[in-house]
């Protein structure tokens, strides 16, 4: 495992693709887990990984070093994901009361289904609001600390407490 240091000295004498094959090799699932919680879909969050890596490799020799690594390519990942968020078609309104109906009988399936299997769990994050279902996904399913899930989705440790809070609390309502 090649330090920030040693990436940036790998950049700096000239191996430019060398390093991009490092940051890759220790940031391809993060990156893809990433884009996915945005997502939802995982062509699309490969698609965006891509996009990323391409994006890192050309800004390679601009990184100064003053954020880790990881945490400025997360922050390439995050805004690349909420740039193929907005590149969709606009989604049907929570205040539809077809839409509500269906997510209401979802949940209800859920619920009734749920058992602490993987996909179960993962069907009920599903449920959850977008900064909550994010967080529970970086800080519980990437394991990433409170600091370093602030750092990737760009908002104080606090808010990332609270969202995690409100999660937990949510998931106990709905199971």
């Amino acid at each position: 495992m090649l330090t920030d240091r040693g990436v940036t000295e790998l950049v700096q004498s000239g191996h430019r693709d060398e390093a991009l094959a490092v940051v890759v090799r220790q940031l391809r699932r993060k990156v893809f887990g990433l884009a996915y919680s945005y997502l939802h879909n995982r062509d699309a969050a490969e698609d965006v990984a891509q996009e990323v890596f391409i994006k890192v490799w050309r800004a390679l020799p601009a990184f100064d070093g003053r954020a880790a690594l990881s945490t400025w390519v997360y922050a390439i990942a995050r805004n690349a994901s909420l740039s193929a968020l907005r590149m969709r078609r606009p989604q049907v309104s929570l205040s539809d009361s077809a839409v509500a109906a269906q997510i209401d009988s979802a949940s209800a399936a859920t619920a009734d289904e749920a058992q602490l299997d993987a996909a179960a769990l993962r069907r009920l994050v599903e449920q959850l609001p977008l900064k909550q279902r994010q967080v529970v996904t970086l800080f519980y399913m990437q394991e990433q600390s409170h600091e370093e899930v602030a750092a990737m989705l760009a908002m104080p440790v606090g808010t990332v407490k609270t969202l995690l809070h409100r999660a937990r609390d949510r998931l106990r309502q709905i199971t």
